[in-house]
């Protein structure tokens, strides 16, 4: 296939390269295809504003490296989007030219220079997470005699519960929730499952929810009002009502910015600081490597107070200062 000669081949590269390799070969993940699309979507758009070069006339040549550079600039300067996210885009792009050097030898030095893009650095900011007492202000805001504050307070016990991540828990079947065990399977990255214990307060909340949704298999344990799973921005919106409400009563969340991943780092910080192994917090999170569990004990200021307490102090003794005369001396002393 010559990839470099129409736009029709160029689209059909493309297509393939969801169709056949994303999904048919690598069976990626819903989320993966998702990113990746949303990727496409986002360059396709940048030819056509850029370069007045609509989606139907770009050709393969057209992504060379001077464009894709331009694409993240754009990404990070007008879109706002963090290094990280830079680097998740690029990461798509990278990906998608390495399938195209296999179907057209002849575009390798294109492609090339586009793979020698390096990914950004970025400073590693120390995790957010919240007290036990602004949790369960949190987890308490939702008026459970309602049908939505009764779903947004189980819904919360849940995601401090098991650490879950927003994609994760919008995902949850009600077939999934083992009332008879306390325990909950969650389908998490990398196709990879996990059950997780669930605390008897929560077990008793998800008891009573199932009570007032439908529990055949395929039932959305968390639905909205038309009975669909929850959105990603749905469970965000839900957590800042309820983080504003609990606001009035616990001042410490006043102004403090509160997203569902802040819960999931408060729950791994919480286990923590019980002392629950590091290795099992990264099962119940579904990490990948323990390594990744080691930022919490670097968050964790407590646990770096409690150890230095441990060891004893030095008996340091400091030296009155005097003030040389000479000038010069002092300063190449320094």
């Amino acid at each position: 296939m010559n990839t470099n000669d129409s736009p029709a081949a160029f689209s059909a590269l493309v297509q393939a390269f969801f169709c056949q390799h994303l999904i048919a070969q690598r069976n990626a993940s819903p989320r993966t295809v998702a990113s990746y699309r949303d990727t496409f979507q986002l360059l396709l758009r940048f030819l056509d504003q850029s370069m007045n070069k609509p989606p139907a006339q770009i050709l393969l040549a057209d992504l060379d490296a001077p464009l894709i550079l331009r694409f993240l600039d754009h990404l990070e300067q007008e879109r706002g989007n963090s290094a990280r996210s830079r680097n998740n885009r690029l990461a798509a792009l990278r990906s998608f030219m390495r399938y195209a050097s296999f179907q057209d030898p002849t575009c390798l030095p294109l492609v090339q220079r586009v793979l020698a893009i390096p990914m950004k650095r970025f400073e590693r900011p120390l995790l957010d997470f919240l007290s036990r007492e602004e949790m369960q202000a949190i987890i308490d805001a939702p008026d459970s005699s309602t049908w939505s504050g009764h779903r947004d307070r189980v819904l919360l016990a849940t995601l401090y519960n098991t650490g879950a991540r927003v994609s994760e828990i919008i995902q949850l079947k009600s077939n999934q929730v083992s009332v008879r065990d306390s325990s909950i399977r969650i389908h998490g990255k990398g196709r990879k499952q996990r059950d997780v214990p669930l605390w008897k307060s929560t077990a008793v909340e998800i008891r009573q929810w199932l009570g007032r949704i439908e529990t055949v298999p395929e039932t959305p344990l968390f639905p909205n009002r038309t009975r669909e799973p929850l959105t990603r921005s749905g469970v965000e919106y839900r957590l800042r009502l309820a983080v504003q409400k609990a606001a009035k009563h616990c001042s410490s969340l006043q102004g403090k910015s509160v997203s569902p991943h802040t819960l999931r780092h408060t729950t791994a910080m919480h286990l923590l600081q019980s002392g629950v192994d590091i290795s099992v917090i990264a099962l119940w999170l579904g990490h990948e490597s323990p390594a990744t569990t080691h930022l919490y004990i670097e968050a964790d200021l407590t646990m770096k107070e409690r150890a230095l307490e441990k060891l004893e102090e030095p008996s340091i003794k400091s030296p009155r200062y005097k003030p040389t005369p000479d000038i010069l001396a002092f300063l190449e002393s320094l």
